[in-house]
Order: structure tokens, then sequence, then C-alpha cells
């Protein structure tokens, strides 16, 4: 183990963000070491906002509970203190200890695993050297100083931000099957910092990615989100597919459909993630209530033909039940919560409102909270189906929109 402390670095006291310069003084000014640690350091290496700061002492949980009144602690597999502002929240870790070092006896000493080697409880805790080597990817692995302003490197981090290399730390298929969350954050920084994976931590993704599925749907969910919903939807998908981790993820997009619904269902997958890449940064668009609305569309109308035809009742009716079944199975295998669920039930049977085009209903769609995503899906509807009908509806409500924006 090499410590480099770095200070020749382009961080800037002025780029961090005051509530997190706040808690840092505090808990050096009490005693204690405390460091800027993880993805803030990283982007601030590499010229980017980063978007939260997280923070490693050696100030243990209970100690931060009593030092901080806006503090609460959260997590089971390892407990970590969430310090609670008015615009953020700054995510506070004990250091944690190296496997080899712990002790039984220890009074923090809890490691529970799965038989798969799923980590359940980690509550391990140690000194700043061990804790570099607990966490997941080298260039996450960098700790900040405010003391003498220098960068403590212990992993090689910083060569290899320089080396654009995502390389995980230690042996990469423990590491996996430890927490398969791992292998869904290799690929989505591979992504977002255009970086290239180390062959050593490429290497096992493709033999454990059904470890995914051991993953609570809620975390999973979390993840999902991270993956698609920041620009790098499309790029991140097509990594996905290439390591067979898509699956696990999001089991629902190989459900058995028509042959057309297959190919619809498809095609809305790719158009919507490029749609949010190109939109993300308006929040009207509102992901993840319009991604989800859009991934399942067409699982929706596939259960709403069968219903209609095997219950002999009106594709209407059979609509707004099949809304309930998907809905319901979904929010169970992929974990969406409740408040998207109500979102997409929204943008779905405002689907039905644009197609009949009421006059009396018009300015009630428009001025709807989710019209803006429920045309956002039309409009993808439109591209894929190549329908006519279709085609004339959405020209319409363009045009309404238009005029009573003018107004």
């Amino acid at each position: 183990m090499k410590l480099i402390i770095n200070k020749n670095h382009n961080i800037s006291k002025k780029k961090i963000s005051r509530n997190s310069m706040k808690v840092l003084y505090r808990l050096n000014k009490l005693g204690y070491e405390a460091y800027l640690v993880g993805g803030g350091v990283r982007d601030l290496l590499l010229g980017k906002k980063p978007k939260d700061f997280d923070i490693a002492t050696n100030a243990k949980p209970d100690e931060i509970r009593k030092l901080f009144k806006n503090c609460r602690l959260i997590g089971r597999r390892f407990i970590i203190a969430h310090l609670i502002f008015k615009n953020e929240i700054i995510e506070v870790s004990t250091f944690r200890a190296k496997n080899n070092h712990l002790k039984k006896n220890n009074l923090y000493y809890k490691k529970i695993k799965t038989k798969k080697g799923i980590l359940l409880s980690d509550n391990t805790f140690g000194k700043i050297e061990e804790d570099a080597y607990r966490r997941d990817i080298t260039i996450n692995a960098l700790y900040y100083s405010i003391k003498d302003f220098g960068i403590r490197d212990y992993i090689g981090g910083i060569k290899d931000i320089k080396l654009k290399k995502i390389r995980l730390i230690g042996n990469a298929e423990t590491r996996y099957r430890e927490d398969p969350v791992r292998m869904l954050r290799v690929i989505r920084f591979s992504v977002q910092l255009n970086m290239h994976i180390d062959k050593k931590t490429e290497k096992p993704i493709i033999k454990l990615s059904n470890l995914l599925k051991e993953i609570p749907s809620a975390r999973l969910f979390n993840e999902s989100i991270k993956l698609f919903c920041f620009g790098y939807g499309y790029l991140t998908y097509i990594r996905l597919r290439k390591y067979s981790l898509i699956y696990p993820l999001l089991p629902f997009l190989f459900n058995q459909l028509s042959q057309k619904n297959t190919f619809f269902l498809k095609k809305i997958t790719i158009n919507c993630l490029k749609k949010i890449d190109k939109k993300g940064k308006n929040k009207k668009i509102s992901c993840p209530s319009f991604l989800f609305a859009s991934l399942l569309w067409y699982l929706l109308i596939e259960k709403t033909q069968i219903l209609s035809i095997k219950k002999k009742i009106k594709f209407s009716k059979a609509f707004l039940i099949s809304i309930n079944y998907i809905l319901k199975k979904n929010s169970i295998s992929i974990g969406i919560p409740k408040n998207i669920l109500l979102i997409i039930k929204k943008i779905w049977k405002l689907q039905k409102d644009i197609e009949k085009r009421k006059k009396n209903t018009i300015k009630k769609i428009i001025n709807h909270n989710n019209f803006i995503q429920a045309i956002e899906l039309f409009s993808l509807r439109v591209e894929i189906e190549n329908h006519i009908k279709l085609k004339k509806i959405f020209i319409f409500w363009n045009k309404q929109n238009f005029f009573l924006k003018k107004k």
C-alpha cells in the first residue's frame, strides 16, 4: 500500500458546497479525521460539477448523530449518516475496516453474507487506508483534505483517471458477489465518464449477471434511474445488453408478446431513451415516470388486446382493467414506487383523451400536469406505429397547444 498525497491538482474550495465544507471543518475541529471522498473528488478532478458531496470520517455513526442535530442514520448493509440541509443532503460514512483485519470481538463487528456471497450487513469500522480498499472503484477512492488541501490516493485512482480506466478494487468476482450492483456501477461510470473497463474488472460480468436477481427490486429501480435518466441512457442500454445485464434489471423487456408488439416494444425502448438523452435536462419530461410509462406501454396494449378478445368486452374497458394489472405486476417485479405508478396511470389515461379530441376538454387536457409526458409518449407512438390517424391527431394537438400558448 503506497500513499500518495497529491497537491498538484485543480480542485478549488469554491467548487465545494458550503454545507459539506462546514461538516468537514466541524469534524476536524473536534479532533476527528474527515475527508471529501468519492464521486465529488473524482468529478472535481475531471472538471465536472459534482451531483453531490460525500464525506468519510473516523467518527462512528452514533457520534455523528450526537454532533449534528440534522442527522439521520440510514442503511442496513452499512450504516451511514445523512445530514439534511435545506438544499442538499450530505452523506457521511465511517471508515470501513479491511476484511482480513476484522476481529469478532470488535464492538462494531457485524458481517452477514448470503450463500451466494452477497453482503447483507457489513458494519465494520476501521482506518482511512482500510476504507480505501473497501470502496468499489479506484477513481472513487480518493480523499480530499481541508487541512493540507491534498488528495490521498492509496489505490492508484489518480493514475486511472489519467488513463481513463474503470478498475475495480480487489478481486473482481469476489467484489461482484458481495454486491452485484457494482456491475451496474462499472457500466454506468464507463459510459458517463467515457472510460474503458479494465480487463480483469470486465471478465466476470456476463458470468455473474444473474446475481442481480438477488437484489431488492426497490434498489434496482433506483439504479435504473441513475442509468437511464441522466443523458446517457441509450449508450448505457447498449452496453448493458452487451454484458447480459439488461434482462435481470428490466425483465419485462423480454416478455413474450405478439410479433407486432415485440417489434414496437424494441423500437419504443430505443426511441424513448434517445428522447430522454436529448431532452433530459427539461424537467417537464419528468423521468422516471415518462421512462416507465413508455417502456411498459406495449405490454399494456398486449394485455388489453388479449383481455378484450378472451372476455369479449370493449377495448376501453379492457384498457382500464389492464392498466391496474400491468402496474401492480411491475411495481412488484421492478420496484416502481406508488407515487410514480400514479403518474404513469395518468399518462396512460391521457392517451385515450388525446385520441378522442373532444372540443370541450381540449384546454383541460393541455393544462393537465402530465400533458407534456403524455404527448411525448404519443409522439413516440406516432414514430413507431407510423399510422396516418395518429399523425393527424398529433398535428392537431401541436396546433392547439401553440394557439393556447399564444393567448
